[in-house]
């Protein structure tokens, strides 16, 4: 059987073209699994994954601990909020003390960009990266090419747009990689305070148009501003912010083509897209999550086998 190139999970730019294949071609095995009466499948019975959250979240940590379920993982969940990180405790410390309890893989989120790599090169486990910082979101740009797959054909050849606060995004970055990798051509699209200064350096092309970007793409992915990660004020409202980069119905629909709209969740509904946007039948956001599922089962699946080598 195939395997990975890597370890680890921490970020798209330490695969390759085959290790994304590969871990489609599992994904596409698992959803066949998800979608059975009895949606369980024994393969790691003998592997104990702990969840460790540092930052909030919903969709990805239901996901994970979903999937490792699936698999008949034994599962234990962490969220920094109730534990001895408020008392000090380094973030080496907390994990060496779980690692103690005989955990064999981390599915690590946390505020800190590279905080996964950190990780892998101080402890003895199998580390998948949930999100660092405003860096990368690997299991999301997989499961985002994986959805565009399964709507297209394929993703070689394909344009996308990803629209919107790319400059505090993990999501964006991700699937920069994750795309060229598989031959898409990717634009970025938003408000110049919210495109990052140098991103055309990354080989993607840079528009302020809302309405060019989508005329020229396949697929939008729309992000999410991140008023979370902001210090400073990158436009003047939420309304001036809606009006040029929001997407509407009437938009869609006066496009020269018919597009797929993407959200990473969550969706701020009225801002950067509108909830007749969000529930239309061009929208494949409810397939991302379930296919969310399926391709962390394929990552957990095949970092796992390497485990057990």
């Amino acid at each position: 059987m195939s395997e990975l190139s890597v370890n680890h999970l921490l970020g798209i730019k330490y695969l390759n073209k085959k290790d994304i294949q590969l871990i489609f071609e599992t994904a596409d095995h698992f959803k066949e699994v998800i979608n059975r009466p009895i949606k369980k499948v024994p393969s790691l019975r003998d592997i104990t994954i702990a969840n460790l959250f540092f930052e909030n979240s919903t969709r990805t940590k239901l996901s994970f601990e979903l999937a490792e379920k699936r698999l008949s993982a034994d599962v234990i969940n962490f969220s920094s909020g109730q534990s001895s990180v408020k008392k000090g405790e380094t973030l080496i410390d907390t994990v060496n003390n779980i690692l103690s309890m005989k955990v064999d893989m981390v599915v690590m989120r946390h505020p800190n960009p590279g905080a996964g790599i950190f990780l892998s090169n101080h402890v003895n486990a199998s580390i998948v990266n949930a999100g660092d910082g405003a860096h990368e979101h690997p299991t999301q740009a997989l499961l985002d090419s994986y959805s565009i797959r399964e709507k297209l054909g394929e993703v070689k050849g394909k344009k996308v747009v990803i629209v919107g606060d790319v400059l505090h995004s993990r999501v964006a970055l991700s699937n920069i990689f994750a795309l060229q990798l598989q031959g898409a051509e990717v634009m970025v699209c938003g408000p110049k305070t919210l495109l990052p200064k140098y991103i055309d350096k990354l080989g993607v092309k840079v528009e302020t148009n809302l309405r060019k970007a989508l005329n020229w793409c396949d697929v939008a992915n729309m992000l999410r501003v991140q008023n979370e990660r902001m210090d400073i004020s990158y436009f003047p409202s939420t309304r001036e912010y809606t009006q040029q980069f929001g997407v509407n119905k009437d938009l869609l629909d006066s496009l020269d083509k018919e597009i797929i709209i993407m959200h990473p969740g969550p969706i701020n509904r009225g801002v950067e897209i509108t909830s007749d946007v969000a529930d239309s039948s061009q929208a494949i956001i409810l397939d991302q999550v379930e296919n969310g599922v399926a391709i962390r089962m394929a990552v957990i699946y095949l970092l796992a086998s390497k485990i057990k080598q």
